[in-house]
C-alpha cells in the first residue's frame, strides 16, 4: 500500500511537471520576448495560452502537498524543516506570479503594466528553478530522515542546481511546443515559426545539460546516476527519442500529436527520476515503506485520492480540451 501511496504521488507530481511546467515556460518566452513593441505579439499568444487555465494547474500541486503530508508525515517533515529556503522562494514565486499575472491585466498605466509583466515573468523562471532545486536535495540524499538538515547546503550544491536550471530548461521547452501549436490554431504564421525556433533552441539546451548532468551526478551523487543509467535508462530514451520526435514534427505534424510527444518526453524523463529512486524516498536512507503512515491511514488516503480522480479529473480534462478548442478565449 504504501508503495502504491507514493506511485499516486508520483502521478501528481508528473502532472504538475507538464501542466504547470508549460505555464512556468511560457513566463519564460515573456521574460526574453524583448521590449513593450518587439515583444507585443509574444506576450499576446503567452496571455491568451494561460488566461483560463494557469490557476488551476496548481491544483496538482496542492494534491502532491496533501498526499506527501498525509502518506509520508516523516518525508513531509524532513523535507519542510531541511529545505525550507527553497520552499518559501518557489511559494513566494506562485504568490508573485499570480499577482504578476492579474495586476498585468487590471492595471492600465504603461508603467504598472510593464512591472506586473516583469514580476510574472521573472517569477515563472524563478519558481521552477527552486523546485528544481528540492528535488535535487532530495535526490541527492541530503535530507536527513530527522530533519533539520543544513538549510543552505541542502538545496545549494551541484545535483540542486542541476536540477533546477534543468527544469528552467524543460518548463521553456514544452511551452514553446505547446505555444507552436497555439499559433498554428491560431492562423499566426510569424508567431508559429518563432516559437518553432525556440522551441529547437530549448530542447537542444535541455538535451545539452542532462548531459552535463551526467558528469555533475558521476561526482556528486554516484548511487542516483548509477540506478538511472540502470533501471532508469529505458525511461530515459524513450524521452530523448519523444523529445527529438516532437522536435522532427513542429514543422508538419499535427498539433496535438506534437504536444503528446512533447508531453511524453517530460513525463518519462521524471518518471526515470522516480523508478530510480526507488525504494527510497530521501536519499538513500528513508525507504518509502519506513516514512509511510499506518495502514489505516494509506487505505483512506488511496479511498480520498480515488474520489478526488473522479470528481477533479473530468473537470480540468473539460477545461483544458475547451481551451485547446478555443472556446475560452
Amino acid at each position: 500500500m504504501s508503495t502504491l501511496i507514493a506511485a499516486v504521488l508520483f502521478v501528481g507530481v508528473i502532472a504538475y511537471a507538464l501542466f504547470g511546467g508549460a505555464d512556468y515556460g511560457a513566463g519564460f518566452w515573456d521574460l526574453t520576448a524583448g521590449g513593450v513593441a518587439r515583444g507585443r505579439r509574444t506576450r499576446e499568444l503567452v496571455n491568451l495560452s494561460l488566461g483560463p487555465v494557469w490557476e488551476a494547474n496548481h491544483t496538482w500541486l496542492i494534491f502532491c502537498l496533501v498526499t506527501l503530508w498525509t502518506g509520508f508525515p516523516q518525508a513531509f517533515t524532513a523535507i519542510t524543516t531541511t529545505l525550507y529556503i527553497p520552499l518559501g522562494l518557489a511559494a513566494l514565486g506562485i504568490v508573485t506570479r499570480g499577482a504578476g499575472f492579474a495586476f498585468h491585466h487590471a492595471l492600465t498605466d504603461s508603467r504598472g503594466e510593464h512591472v506586473s509583466g516583469v514580476v510574472f515573468a521573472c517569477s515563472s523562471v524563478l519558481t521552477p528553478f527552486f523546485f528544481g532545486t528540492l528535488a535535487g536535495g532530495i535526490a541527492s540524499g541530503r535530507v536527513p530522515s530527522a530533519g533539520h538538515g543544513d538549510p543552505v547546503t541542502s538545496w545549494l550544491n551541484p545535483t540542486s542546481v542541476l536540477g533546477g536550471v534543468l527544469a528552467v530548461a524543460v518548463c521553456s521547452y514544452l511551452a514553446a511546443v505547446f505555444l507552436t501549436g497555439e499559433a498554428r490554431r491560431r492562423s499566426d504564421r510569424q508567431m508559429e515559426q518563432a516559437f518553432r525556433r525556440r522551441a529547437f533552441g530549448a530542447g537542444i539546451v535541455a538535451g545539452l545539460v542532462a548531459l552535463a548532468g551526467v558528469f555533475v551526478l558521476n561526482t556528486d551523487a554516484p548511487r542516483l546516476l548509477r540506478q538511472l543509467s540502470r533501471v532508469g535508462a529505458p525511461l530515459l530514451i524513450v524521452s530523448a527519442l519523444c523529445g527529438l520526435a516532437a522536435l522532427l514534427l513542429l514543422r508538419r505534424g499535427s498539433p496535438s500529436v506534437v504536444r503528446t510527444l512533447a508531453a511524453a518526453a517530460i513525463a518519462t524523463v521524471v518518471a526515470g527520476w522516480g523508478v530510480a529512486q526507488y525504494p527510497y524516498l530521501l536519499g538513500t536512507h528513508l525507504t518509502i515503506g519506513q516514512a509511510a503512515a499506518p495502514q489505516a491511514t494509506l487505505w483512506v488516503l488511496f479511498v480520498v485520492s480515488c474520489v478526488a480522480a473522479a470528481l477533479i479529473a473530468p473537470s480540468l480534462l473539460l477545461l483544458y480540451s475547451l481551451q485547446l478548442r478555443r472556446n475560452l478565449g
